[in-house]
């Protein structure tokens, strides 16, 4: 059968996901604390403990560091070459540490290997009655019921192909949800760099030659390889795309969002927040990456623009993340991840944003960090037939001035805006 295809563009800077949450972190996690390591002084780290391929940009000098061993993730890139700051989160003390035998995988630390890097491709849903990451009921929702499949946390995915500008891989695996349902899947991910005409081309705004830019877009095919249909019965499966950045006092994360019926903005992940950390209007919606307070929020597809971006005024970096939302996403079924059974596992959200800091006073935070999400929808595939998940990460550094009217064409808001609204 034909593949359904999703197309989610992701210009990005990124978060985390709910259920990482009760994994111990380290405020040690990176030497430079304010981001300042370059991107060659984490390839050279990371290629003392995995195999890291750099795809480049020849024009640019642009860089991004794949680690094939680690699902294919993307774990940090350059718009400046070797010596340019690296833009994504790096987790150094776990990667120290390695991939753990699964004998020793009931030590807190080790229910998810938490390497960091600024996209990974994981499967939902995390919680809810056909949850991933949890065991069948009756079970309760625990973390220490809560384990991240070994598919998307620490077996490897295999290189079918590889060049300067572009890397392809594949994964056949059986993962099964927590009613049982034994589901056979096939994945391929391709992550490719882009040139900066087909940057400029994405936003849609002139990209003056002292601004730096760095893009790469990753393609993520799932397929059903069993003999069964996927039902909503016996559980959807969705593609999720999660990527970690650096934190900052400077950080503020951007949502636009589109007019329609219901709410809006879902923040009871880990509880309300005040207006210093989420403010929302009808046009957007504007939420603290500080990596001092545990938070995340939802935008359902019926409201979402498809377009989420962050601002890190202290070190002049734009991201952006772009999903192009399918015309009757309303309709489509979202998986819901939060830790419970749900009346509607699948009324979720197609983007999310989190912000990392301790689970509860005294206790160490994740990283910290802040993370940028997407979800496909979780489509009820016949056998053989295929879903895909398009996103496109872009970062751009230099000053006000330059990066303004990208954020204003992308984001429908000033700096200034961005920069005045938590305050």
């Amino acid at each position: 059968m034909k593949p359904i295809h999703l197309l989610a563009l992701t210009l990005c800077a990124a978060l985390p996901c709910s259920c990482e949450k009760a994994a111990t972190g380290s405020s040690a996690a990176r030497p430079e604390e304010d981001g300042a390591v370059s991107f060659a002084q984490d390839v050279e780290f990371l290629r003392a403990h995995t195999d890291i391929h750099v795809l480049k940009d020849g024009a640019s000098g642009a860089r991004v560091a794949v680690a094939p061993a680690w699902q294919g993730r993307v774990m940090t890139s350059s718009a400046a070459g070797e010596k340019g700051a690296s833009l994504g989160w790096i987790h150094r003390e776990n990667i120290k540490t390695g991939i753990l035998p699964p004998s020793e995988r009931s030590g807190l630390a080790r229910h998810i290997h938490l390497f960091g890097g600024e996209e990974r491709i994981w499967l939902g849903p995390e919680g809810g009655q056909y949850a991933l990451f949890f065991p069948p009921a009756p079970q309760p929702y625990t973390f220490e019921n809560w384990f991240t499949p070994a598919l998307i946390d620490t077996e490897p995915f295999e290189v079918v192909s590889s060049s300067a500008d572009r890397i392809d891989f594949k994964k056949d695996a059986s993962i099964i949800n927590r009613k049982g349902t034994d589901l056979r899947l096939g994945i391929t991910r391709r992550v490719e760099i882009l040139d900066r005409p087909a940057i400029a081309a994405l936003v849609n705004a002139p990209i003056p030659d002292a601004t730096e830019a760095v893009a790469y877009r990753s393609t993520n095919t799932l397929t059903n390889r069993g003999p069964e249909a996927w039902t909503r019965e016996d559980g959807l499966v969705s593609i999720w795309l999660l990527g970690m950045f650096p934190h900052g006092p400077d950080v503020t994360m951007v949502i636009p969002l589109r007019e329609g019926p219901g709410n809006a903005v879902n923040s009871d992940y880990f509880g309300p927040l005040k207006t210093d950390r989420l403010v929302s209007n009808q046009k957007v919606v504007f939420f603290k990456g500080d990596g001092a307070f545990r938070s995340k929020i939802g935008v359902p597809p019926g409201r979402s623009t498809g377009i989420a971006g962050s601002y890190d005024a202290g070190r002049g970096r734009l991201t952006i993340v772009r999903c192009e939302v399918p015309p009757d996403a309303a309709e489509l079924p979202y998986v819901r991840s939060q830790w419970e059974d749900h009346p509607n596992p699948y009324a979720g959200d197609l983007v999310n944003a989190y912000n990392d800091g301790p689970p509860a006073p005294g206790e160490a935070p994740l990283g910290p960090f802040y993370e940028l999400e997407t979800s496909s929808p979780a489509l009820p595939l016949a056998p053989g037939q295929s879903m895909t998940h398009v996103q496109t990460t872009m970062h751009f550094l230099g000053e006000a001035k330059s990066l303004d009217p990208i954020a204003r064409a992308m984001l429908g808001v000033s700096l200034e805006e961005i920069g005045a609204a938590l305050r």
